[in-house]
């Protein structure tokens, strides 16, 4: 499990970064890289990955959201591979999507890293301070009103 958030540079000619060793031991040596969202980048375990794909796939593709999730999760996907320090590039389009500078936090989100430039990351993690009662409060009533 991917847990706890990680500081890194990026070496901005090459777009290369490292993955935290933490993260790199159970990533193992190849992963899957797409957009994520609030323009984050999600990094996920290769294995892990064909779940995503069976739940995505498993929409209705005649429901136009269904396709919209498939070509924003399946159709900006690349897999990418760690050299022996754990570095990888990341895709030129992915980084200008998540608005990625030279410093980028690993974030461990259970079955997933999401991969965020420093400055949004500080931005999102504020609004989760002043807003997290609010936001669970919001989830509880959801969940209560399914029962």
């Amino acid at each position: 499990m991917f847990l706890g958030h990680y500081l890194t540079n990026i070496d901005n000619q090459k777009s290369r970064t490292a993955v935290p060793s933490v993260f790199r031991k159970i990533l193992g040596k190849k992963a899957i890289i797409t957009k994520g969202y609030e323009n984050s980048l999600l990094l996920v375990k290769t294995d892990d990955w064909t779940n995503i794909i069976t739940t995505v796939l498993g929409q209705n593709f005649l429901s136009g959201m269904s396709r919209q999730t498939d070509r924003f999760l399946l159709g900006n996907a690349f897999e990418v591979e760690f050299d022996a320090q754990g570095r990888f590039i990341i895709p030129q389009a992915l980084r200008e999507y998540a608005k990625i500078g030279k410093e980028v936090l690993f974030v461990g989100v259970g079955n997933r890293i999401e991969i965020w430039d420093k400055t949004a990351w500080e931005k999102n993690d504020q609004y989760l301070n002043e807003n997290i009662a609010q936001i669970s409060e919001s989830l509880n009533e959801k969940h209560t009103s399914r029962e």
